[in-house]
């Protein structure tokens, strides 16, 4: 007899991903915005993934320019540094340092999904299993 084959994930949406992140962290998040923006589709994470520290970007600190070409910090980086800690590197300008910085750290100033679902996990946060991030929007 013919079978389908099922798996069982853990379906999320992108904006519930960025909720529930931005919240627990107290910080600007916003996953489509990160790698120069993500099209319409899937993100598969694996939690908890035993590999998630190789993917850790290693910048501690990158130019301080809404899509700028640097992407990416280290998830202490990111951990230890507040939006408040960055906004007046805004200042001058013209859209304003509320919406310049939010872009920025929207856009560059984000850490790998995999740390962040690591130690959401390690919180008690997050369920061991197989996730998918729906993007759209």
């Amino acid at each position: 007899m013919n079978t389908l084959k099922t798996e069982t994930v853990k379906l999320v949406t992108l904006q519930e991903w960025d909720r529930f992140v931005s919240e627990t962290y107290e910080k600007i998040y916003c996953f489509q915005q990160q790698d120069g923006c993500k099209d319409r589709g899937i993100e598969r994470i694996a939690i908890p993934d035993p590999y998630a520290d190789e993917w850790d970007y290693e910048n501690t600190s990158i130019p301080f320019k809404v899509n700028g070409e640097e992407m990416g910090v280290s998830f202490d980086t990111w951990l230890n540094t507040s939006p408040s800690d960055t906004i007046h590197k805004f200042d001058g300008d013209t859209c304003g340092p509320e919406f310049n910085n939010q872009l920025f750290w929207e856009r560059n100033f984000y850490p790998n999904v995999n740390m962040i679902a690591n130690d959401l996990h390690s919180k008690g946060l997050l369920e061991s299993g197989e996730y998918i991030i729906v993007i759209d929007w």
